[in-house]
């Protein structure tokens, strides 16, 4: 009882946003990983999807996903109402602070971000999880990469990806320190500057990579 309690002030949110978001920026690794397969060609695609696919700990793996996100999604707008609700009134005019703060567009827009890739998501899911099945070959296993051919060689689509994907590296340039922040984790100014560079190094490779997938399957599949 007293852990959720502690869970539910202010300090207990920041922790509960932060390794929550650290933690599904660990699966948007691992997902990008096995997304990075389709270079290699449509049989390695393929076998890695129906692994997953036919995996029995895939529901619990997403809804334990899901779950992540929802406690993230909420601790966060709880995060930002209760920060609101001390200041009624909002600044006159905006300033950047310049100096060492760390103030950014990306940090001034993590709430616009978020709705958006929470659209995002909706829209992913539902074309690839629950788009059309094609077979493959091989009996039984679903022809995900003719799926994904089919989606990017859509000029519209491929490009929307391309700056979903420049959003989310915004998002995860700012919410990757801050976790590291609200976790205690920058202790001095070397490991700051340190952790500013893993935040910046994974943002940019996540971002990058997915973006990278439409571009290659539009020009060359």
């Amino acid at each position: 009882m007293n852990v959720l309690r502690a869970l539910s002030t202010t300090v207990g949110s920041k922790f509960l946003v932060a390794l929550t978001g650290l933690l599904l920026v660990g699966f948007l690794v691992a997902h990008l990983a096995g997304n990075l397969l389709i270079l290699l060609g449509g049989d390695k695609f393929n076998a890695y999807g129906h692994a997953l696919i036919s995996n029995p700990l895939v529901i619990p793996a997403e809804l334990g996903l899901l779950g992540l996100l929802l406690v993230h999604m909420f601790k966060a707008i709880a995060h930002v109402l209760r920060g609101r609700s001390a200041r009624p009134e909002g600044y006159e005019k905006k300033i950047w602070a310049g100096g060492t703060s760390r103030k950014s567009w990306a940090s001034t827009t993590m709430a616009l971000s978020g709705i958006f890739l929470l659209a995002f998501l909706i829209v992913h899911i539902a074309t690839f999880k629950f788009g059309p099945y094609y077979a493959s070959a091989e009996v039984g296993v679903r022809d995900l990469h003719r799926l994904v051919i089919e989606v990017f060689n859509n000029p519209l689509y491929a490009a929307g990806y391309v700056v979903a994907m420049g959003i989310v590296g915004m998002h995860l340039r700012h919410g990757i320190s801050s976790a590291f922040q609200s976790l205690g984790w920058m202790t001095s100014r070397r490991w700051t500057t340190r952790l500013l560079g893993v935040g910046l190094t994974l943002a940019v490779v996540i971002a990058g990579g997915f973006a990278m997938i439409p571009v290659w399957v539009y020009l060359f599949l």
